[in-house]
């Protein structure tokens, strides 16, 4: 009786599903919800598996809230000697499901039902929140009415087939087959059964093939497995969101027999709160689980925002997802902000430059990465040099043509908008990332508006540049002088040309200049403080990507250095060196990188998702082998040609990169790159919210601007700028919850 009193605590500390088993030996009756954590359940119903115990009978009696309800229970087609079925019309809070299969054998787990609405556990809802827009209702094939506040549409189920022309069409079954459908790779009519409706205020998508009509009891061409496809984008909230079509319905996915589930609370292009959007997953993958049946398992898939959803829900949520293949992935969204909110103020500071010294080194474009640490490039074009026209063309940066408009969307208050909303609507919202996720970040008290995590108090900038002797000490001391940093919201005002069409052509600000500070009488530009709270409130709430996941990852994207895309090169061993530095090893991710020069051509994801099936079904049959040794053959680092063919293949392919060894052969045909603060000083995985400070004093002491010895003058200088001290990054992250 003590063992299963222990047992029992241990397993509410651990918040799981909780079950009692009367028999002291164990290996006895079990309880548990198979469509999610049982804390989280919502929409009143839920999938239970009673598992029976060898010797008895496959047969129990199951009551919830002592109703019986055993006539729902039927044998389960997948773990063997267990009964399985849906409890539904559950009331809101805790409910007790119950197992009897002898007098003196029984088992119950607590249930805590949620509305659909939403919450669970994200904390209070925006209350400025906008109903997608008809048009983007007409991309679900929706047209409403909405049912209440909260954005809710009533199910809606439906037939749809793919044409020979690549689109959707409404299927009628008792109509003649229609001459355009096509079928998929097996010969089956490429029909599918469409649910969408609402979760947690978002629009759901569910698709599987099931051209006979069978419906969710039987679905004979379902392979029995699930990709929740994870959409990207960059968005701050307050808009229930759109459809990508391409992604809700899935078609290569789809003719492969896997079922597609997709929420535009799950795609960044809607929001960046990603406690919500773990929290809508949870609800998304219950529902499917309860009404569809528990999938063998569940590959998380989708690009950019996609693939940092996948680290972080994989992080964050347990049993989500069993196996991750993002696309042009980052670690997550909250420590990129870190070094893109730098890329205007160098930009503005070079811009400067030019402008007085048409002969000045920054107007050659590749000498930008010097203080950047991103790509720049002297050919590719830079599609706002109209409005910067004292610039050399070609030539661009990556934090003009991959981020440039980035930091309005997520500093500015005043900026942000929704689709079909007043003016008068627009004005009421404080339009920042820290708002959207104000119930992580918590509030000024003084000034009232949501804390920021950005800083870059003691960053010096360009300091390798130095240390190299690429830059001299003049411009070093004056880069950091006059670089500044961004205002505080309650100071902020709305931007200019080219982010508000109407401002231009005479109101051009590129670099968002009137939302940065500006020299004081002494020509230093104060840095911008950040709240260590708020950082510490992102790591624990696991809006940070900390390493902390164990599940096969296989990681893919073209490579884009070269044009200058977002999506560098380098993130993916951002994220590989967290997983090292958290679990000693990242065994478990593979990367895989496909050239994308001169063009992105072929599109290695279907080879990915078979790769990941191959390894999730060895660790389905062999579980005691582990992830890594359930590992298939071609899951391993790679590197493929811009035509798809393997080009390497080894454990050796990126070495160099995370080593101090030479460079492996993929290493060496995709060079990486850095960031503003990997060439300041900083770490390579980009984890560091504040740095830790140390006297300019100490930092000269220390060689840390190597052969450069400042003269009493820049000494001066150097203390002027940076009075409270320089960044120390041998000690850790200052935002980082100590412990």
């Amino acid at each position: 009786m003590v063992r299963r009193i222990a047992l029992l605590v241990v397993a509410v500390l651990l918040g799981g599903a909780v079950s009692v088993s009367a028999d002291p030996y164990g290996g006895g009756l079990r309880v548990e919800v198979v469509s999610g954590p049982a804390q989280y359940v919502s929409g009143g119903a839920a999938r239970i598996r009673v598992t029976l115990p060898p010797w008895a009978p496959v047969a129990a009696t199951v009551t919830v809230n002592g109703n019986d309800v055993s006539k729902a229970f039927t044998p389960d087609d997948q773990v063997p000697h267990a009964l399985e079925g849906v409890v539904r019309d559950l009331p809101l809070g805790v409910s007790t499901v119950e197992a009897r299969s002898r007098r003196w054998d029984r088992a119950e787990v607590k249930l805590v039902n949620h509305p659909v609405t939403g919450p669970i556990f994200s904390g209070p809802q925006q209350p400025d929140f906008f109903c997608s827009t008809p048009a983007h209702l007409a991309g679900f094939d929706l047209t409403g009415p909405f049912l209440d506040a909260n954005c809710s549409l009533a199910t809606q189920v439906g037939y749809y087939y793919l044409t020979t022309g690549g689109a959707w069409k409404p299927y009628d079954r008792a109509a003649p087959r229609p001459a355009d459908m096509t079928q998929t790779s097996t010969g089956v009519d490429f029909v599918i059964r469409w649910e969408r409706g609402t979760i947690n205020r978002f629009i759901y998508s569910i698709a599987v093939l099931d051209p006979d009509g069978s419906g969710p009891s039987s679905l004979p061409r379902w392979n029995r497995k699930l990709i929740y496809y994870f959409g990207g984008g960059v968005a701050i909230g307050h808009y229930q969101g759109s459809n990508n079509a391409s992604e809700s319905r899935y078609i290569y996915g789809l003719g492969q027999g896997y079922a597609i589930a997709w929420s535009t609370g799950t795609k960044t292009n809607t929001h960046y709160n990603l406690v919500l959007g773990g929290e809508t997953a949870l609800m998304v993958k219950s529902r499917f689980v309860t009404e569809y049946g528990d999938p063998r398992f569940t590959i998380g898939l989708g690009g950019s925002g996609g693939g940092i959803q996948q680290y972080v829900y994989g992080q964050n949520h347990a049993g989500l997802l069993d196996g991750a293949v993002p696309q042009y992935s980052f670690p997550d969204m909250v420590t990129q902000t870190i070094h893109v909110g730098d890329c205007e103020l160098l930009e503005r500071w070079m811009d400067q430059k030019v402008l007085a010294d048409p002969a000045s080194k920054w107007r050659t474009w590749t000498n930008r990465t010097l203080v950047e640490g991103l790509a720049s490039s002297d050919t590719v074009a830079n599609p706002y040099q109209p409005l910067t026209p004292w610039l050399a063309a070609p030539g661009s940066t990556e934090c003009v043509k991959g981020w440039r408009g980035l930091s309005p969307l997520v500093f500015n208050p005043k900026f942000g908008t929704a689709p079909g909303i007043t003016p008068e609507q627009q004005a009421k919202v404080e339009w920042t990332h820290w708002n959207d996720a104000v119930n992580v970040y918590g509030r000024d008290p003084v000034t009232g508006f949501a804390r920021s995590t950005w800083d870059n108090v003691g960053v010096q900038y360009g300091l390798k540049a130095l240390v190299d002797k690429q830059i001299t000490s003049a411009e070093f001391l004056d880069l950091n002088a006059r670089v500044g940093g961004w205002k505080g919201p309650e100071q902020a005002v709305q931007e200019g040309c080219p982010y508000i069409t109407t401002a231009c052509p005479s109101d051009v600000d590129v670099w968002s200049a009137r939302n940065a500070t500006v020299p004081d009488a002494n020509g230093v530009a104060p840095r911008t403080v950040g709240s260590v709270d708020a950082m510490r409130a992102a790591y624990r709430s696991g809006l940070v990507f900390d390493g902390r996941i164990d599940i096969p990852i296989l990681d893919w994207r073209h490579y884009l250095d070269g044009e200058l895309d977002m999506h560098n090169a380098r993130q993916s061993f951002a994220s590989r060196q967290r997983m090292v530095d958290r679990k000693g090893n990242a065994a478990n991710q593979v990367v895989w990188f496909t050239d994308a020069r001169p063009a992105r051509t072929f599109d290695q994801t279907p080879m990915a998702l078979s790769v990941m099936d191959k390894w999730l079904e060895n660790l389905r049959a062999h579980p005691w082998l582990g992830v890594v040794g359930a590992k298939p053959a071609e899951a391993v680092d790679s590197c493929f040609a811009t035509d798809g063919s393997l080009l390497y293949r080894g454990a050796d392919a990126w070495r160099g990169i995370l080593d101090r060894a030479p460079a492996g052969p993929c290493t060496e045909r995709f060079p990486i790159h850095g960031t503003s603060r990997t060439v300041a000083g900083g770490p390579f995985d980009e984890q560091n919210y504040k740095c830790a400070l140390q006297p300019v004093e100490l930092a000269v002491a220390r060689g840390l601007y190597g052969s450069w010895r400042p003269s009493k003058p820049e000494f001066d200088r150097l203390r002027q700028i940076f009075p409270t001290g320089v960044c120390d990054y041998s000690r850790p992250d200052v935002g980082r919850p100590r412990g």
